[in-house]
Parts: C-alpha cells; structure tokens; sequence
C-alpha cells in the first residue's frame, strides 16, 4: 500500500447541492478533474465549474427514470482498481478505465422521506442504489482512494488536501472510509426498520448517528456517551452540561408526566417519583408536590406538563433542584430561574417516543414494548362487597398511573390527586408498604382514608391487614394470585373496597 497518495481526479454525485459548490472549486484548484453525474453535472456546470459528465465515459445514458447512472464497470473500475496489482493495472488499460481517487457522495435522503411521508413508492424511490454502492467500493479500496459520505464530511478533506498539497495518508483515508462504513450501515438500518414496521423479522438493529459525550457515567470513574438528538426532545436554556444520571432521570420524569392532563407537578429522584399532585394551577401543585416529601426534592428534577409562569418559578426558586423542564416558561418566570448559574432549565418540545425499549444484558440486548397502558375506571373490576366511591375511583386511577413509574416491588398511597406515601425498590411488597405509611406519617399526612395502589398482587393477605390499620379505604392491584380469595375476604370483613385491573407493572 502507498502511503501517500496525490488526487488526481474525483467523482461527486449529491442529493443535497448544499456546500458543493466551494468543495468543487476547491478540488477544480487543486487541478483535480471532476467526474459527475446528472444533477451534479448540471448544477457544477451552471456555476461554471468544469466537469466531465458520466455519460461520456460510459457511453450509456440515464436510465429507468435515473435509476441507473454510476453502475458501470468503467466507473466501479476506475474507483476499485488496486494500483499495486499488475493484473488490475491491465484490466485499466484494456478497457480503457478512467482512475478516480476520490468519490464525494450525498445520498437520497430516505430517513427524512420517511418522517415526512406515508407514501411508500415515494419511500422506495428514496432508497439510494448507486450512491451506496460507489461509497461501499471507495471505502473498500481505501488503500487508494479517498471517500466522502457526508456533507459533514467536506471541510475536514478540504484541510486534510490543504495541508498536504492534495495528497491523502493511508490513516486519513482509512478514516474517511470507517466514516463511509458508517453512513452505509445506518442508511441500511434505517431501510430494514422501515421494512420490519410490517414484518417480524427478529433482529435488533439500532444506528444513531449523533453523540454527546458526558462528563461521565453513572459514577464518575465511568466513561459514557448519548447516542441521539437530544435537541429534538427538548431544549437546553440555561445552565451547565447534562450528565449521565440527568439523562436517564429526564427520561423517567417525561414518561411519568405523560400520563397526566390536568395541571401536575412532579419531583423524580433516581429516576422515582417521589412528589407528584394534580390542581387548578402548577403553583398549587407544585406545593403539594413537595409537600410529598420535601427533603427527597432537595437536589431533584422538577417537571411540569405546562408553562410555568412567574408565581410559580418563586415558589420553585426557594428549593435547590438540578434541573427544571415544562412546556414553555412565561419570560420574568425564565428570568427568575436563571438566577442561579448551574441551575438547568429545560423546554420539553413535541415529540413522538418509539414505543419500544432495550437494555444491555448478559452478551446481548433485551427488547420490549414499552409499558403504554394506563387503566381507567371502566377497566376495573371491583372484588369487594363495597364499591370505590366516585372520589376514591378518581384517586385509584391517580395512584395507578404513578405506581407503574416506580421500582418494584413498589405501594403508592394517594389522597386528593397528591402522593403521600411510596415505598419502592423493596424485595417485600409488605416492605414496600411500611415504608410508605412511615414517609407520609413523617411528613405529616394521615393516611385514614387514602387509597393504595400495588404494582402487583398481594401473594397474602398480610399487605390489606396492614393497608387497613393505617385507615386505607380502597385499594388497586392487579390481582392474579392463587390466594386473593384471603385478600378479597379481609377487605369485606373490614369495609375495605377493592378493584383489580388484570395489568401487572413492575418496573425494573
């Protein structure tokens, strides 16, 4: 392999005209001879820059409606030819192939089809053949040639041609092609997802190409980066860089206030609730909030499901909380929050989530849907004598969609749309619900006549014995042991009303 090796002649073929002009001119100063294709031709044409169409080597024109313009032996030839090979040498000169050291390619823009677009022979059309190959093939004969496939890409060869009077190092071009490598197997990932919506091919393909490196991972000893658009979830207006643990307790808040329509405040601490209340306003829900369990908010993340104006923002400006996210902040409000200099404020933008999940495990990747559903009172199915009455159903309902957002085993009590009381994380589930009649009692709540909820069913009787000793009226769980008829029973005996749900959530 030839270490350094001087461009002598590229072939650029883009979707996107944008920024190709200034990396023509600049190649056409270099003395490089341009080759290219349509669109391309036409446009470097129009702009005066000379180029030597596609066509005139070939000797074939574009055909199929454009569909084939680059795939030719003269044009895969003169990119795939080793010019240390005595054979490929004579193949060249046999078949009179013209030499192409450096292919610039923009591919059809099939993601962004996709978002915008149910029509599929619309999508079809956007799924790029030539292109993929030529850079698949300047990639593969990187020894020799240089591969740009992205616009991205453009003003890191211009430095690396300026700064070398054209010539190229094997390193460079070895990393302009795992660049290449790239873009290819993300275009391919994006096409066989779009095919697998109506298939069930089990494969777990995933590309992302855009990364933010944190200032490290769950502890500072660990390396982490965020692979994704994080500005496409929300936007960043005031404070210091997000960190691992920011991230995954952002995402955790975001899926707990999407579960809430009326004005609702929510605190989450390692990605648990530990505050959340519905009210007429965000201010007076945000009190009750953290009157859930003020010394938990100390340092929390704070969301809210709507704009917080300035009334709100001094009652939020008394506590120390890492980050802040709403829908929008009225600006004396935004004023107000910026005054503490590390204090993240964060604007939530629409967007649709995937409705799947993985993780690492073991030697590979778990995938799941992800738990959407979200009961109501038309789902349950009351098992006691006595019947929620319409305030404690109302309350049931509050709890059931916050006890799916904590860790398992996991009781949540609920008085008035405002948690008073949770204990998660617990191997016992009467664990679980001691401490959270200890947190509410030391936060000055009474829990006569709250309602509990159960991320899943009560293998015994001994969690409504306890749940009735501390005044519960009502309670919601999945149901589904072998032994509810013991549960069931005690709850007549003592004038305790219970619904089940069928619908197990743990969280893990």
């Amino acid at each position: 392999m030839n270490d350094q090796i001087k461009i002598k002649s590229a072939l650029i073929s883009v979707y996107s005209k944008e920024g190709i002009e200034d990396l023509a001119r600049k190649l056409e100063s270099f003395g490089i001879q341009i080759i290219s294709t349509g669109g391309t031709y036409d446009f470097l044409m129009s702009k005066g820059i000379n180029a030597v169409s596609i066509e005139s080597i070939t000797s074939y024109p574009s055909i199929l409606g454009g569909r084939v313009k680059t795939l030719h032996p003269k044009i895969f030839g003169g990119i795939l030819w080793r010019r240390d090979q005595l054979a490929d040498v004579g193949d060249v000169e046999k078949y009179e192939i013209p030499s192409v050291d450096l292919v610039v390619v923009d591919l059809y823009p099939f993601e962004k089809t996709v978002a915008t677009t149910g029509n599929e022979d619309e999508i079809i059309e956007k799924i790029d053949i030539g292109g993929i190959s030529l850079i698949r093939a300047a990639a593969k004969n990187y020894a020799h040639v240089v591969v740009v496939s992205s616009s991205d890409a453009y003003q890191t060869l211009l430095e690396t041609l300026s700064k070398s009077s054209g010539y190229t190092s094997l390193s460079e071009r070895r990393h302009f092609a795992a660049q290449a490598f790239s873009t290819s197997s993300h275009y391919d990932t994006e096409i066989f997802n779009y095919f697998n919506r109506k298939e069930d091919i089990q494969a777990f393909k995933q590309s992302k190409l855009s990364s933010v490196p944190m200032r490290y991972g769950e502890n500072p000893h660990q390396k982490a980066i965020f692979y994704g658009n994080l500005e496409a979830v929300f936007t960043r207006l005031h404070g210091k860089e997000l960190s691992y643990n920011n991230l995954v307790d952002i995402d955790a808040a975001i899926a707990l206030i999407g579960d809430f329509t009326d004005p609702t405040v929510a605190i989450v601490k390692h990605t648990n609730p530990c505050g959340i209340a519905s009210r007429s306003s965000l201010k007076e829900a945000w009190l009750d909030a953290l009157a859930c369990d003020p010394v938990s908010a100390f340092g929390g993340i704070i969301i809210a499901n709507g704009t917080i104006e300035l009334e709100t923002a001094e009652e939020l400006n008394k506590l120390f909380f890492e980050i802040v996210m709403a829908d929008g902040y009225e600006n004396d409000a935004l004023n107000l929050l910026k005054s503490k200099k590390n204090r993240i404020i964060l604007q939530k933008n629409s967007f649709e989530f995937s409705q799947r999940q993985f993780k690492s495990v073991l030697n590979g990747v778990l995938e799941q849907e992800k738990d959407l559903l979200s009961e109501q009172k038309a789902d349950f199915q009351c098992v006691t004598i006595k019947h929620p009455s319409p305030q404690e159903s109302d309350a049931l309902v509050f709890a059931n969609k916050i006890v799916k957002h904590l860790k398992s085993n996991t009781i949540v009590l609920i008085k008035n749309n405002q948690l008073i009381g949770c204990g998660m994380g617990q191997t016992s589930r009467v664990d679980a619900l001691r401490q959270a009649i200890i947190k509410a009692h030391a936060f000055g709540f009474d829990t006569a006549g709250s309602v509990m909820a159960s991320d899943a069913f009560f293998p015994f009787a001994d969690c409504v014995e306890i749940a009735h000793e501390a005044g519960i009226t009502a309670v919601i769980q999945p149901g589904g042991s072998i032994r509810d008829v013991d549960s069931v029973n005690y709850c007549n005996e003592h004038d305790i009303s219970m619904v089940f749900t069928g619908i197990r959530h743990f969280k893990h």
